[in-house]
């Protein structure tokens, strides 16, 4: 069982209505990239049947360079790798880039520890076998790299432990993202989400809630 969240924040009364608005807003941009990935792997893998569906247009590596990606060199701890993976997967989109291609683009950003890890990798394997792996694949193992499970156990503690600070929504919901992309199995649905979200409320609006 999680640790038992305490806080002794004071928010004024909300009524359900609020409550559950405020909840669907919130959650809603944690859940955005989740969903957009989820999507994109069934839309790539789905039987298109009778009806044969449009050929999507590949990128090219210039087009996805052109729009600014950043590069990711294994240092910048656990806030850079999210930025790195936020801003590569931003950066797919513009580029209207196809699943087949994203890790073999997104590693041109790697440099310095970062590319000698993937060069070790790819070595056993060989590259054109290690552009196979999906982007979400990728982004698991680059997450087992760089945080292993001394650093995911202090990772999941936060995440059950974390609460509002004051009224502070913004910086709340911020760091549920963040932590939620390091241990995405931790959230394995909306529902779930939700329930760790509201966990995190001050007692006086989470009051408000059970009563209903």
């Amino acid at each position: 069982m999680p640790p038992k969240r305490t806080s002794t924040s004071e928010a004024p009364a909300m009524t359900q209505a609020a409550i559950r608005k405020l909840v669907a807003y919130s959650v809603a941009t944690a859940l955005e990239a989740q969903a957009a990935t989820m999507a994109n792997a069934n839309n790539t893998n789905r039987n298109t049947g009778e009806r044969e569906a449009p050929v999507a247009r590949k990128c090219s590596y210039k087009e996805f360079m052109s729009c600014q990606p950043i590069n990711f060199k294994g240092t910048e701890g656990a806030v850079g790798l999210i930025r790195w993976f936020e801003r590569t997967e931003l950066v797919f989109s513009h580029s209207n880039c196809t699943e087949d291609y994203k890790v073999k683009f997104a590693t041109g950003t790697l440099t310095k520890e970062a590319l000698s890890w993937w060069n070790y990798f790819v070595q056993p394997i060989g590259i054109e076998e290690a552009y196979k792996i999906t982007w979400v694949e990728f982004k698991k193992l680059l997450i087992k790299k760089y945080y292993p499970r001394t650093k995911v156990q202090k990772i999941e503690d936060e995440f059950y432990l974390l609460t509002v600070k004051g009224n502070n929504l913004k910086t709340y919901v911020r760091r549920l993202q963040e932590l939620e992309t390091l241990c995405p199995t931790m959230v394995p649905d909306s529902e779930k989400m939700m329930e760790v979200f509201i966990g995190g409320l001050p007692r006086s609006i989470k009051g408000t809630a059970s009563k209903s």
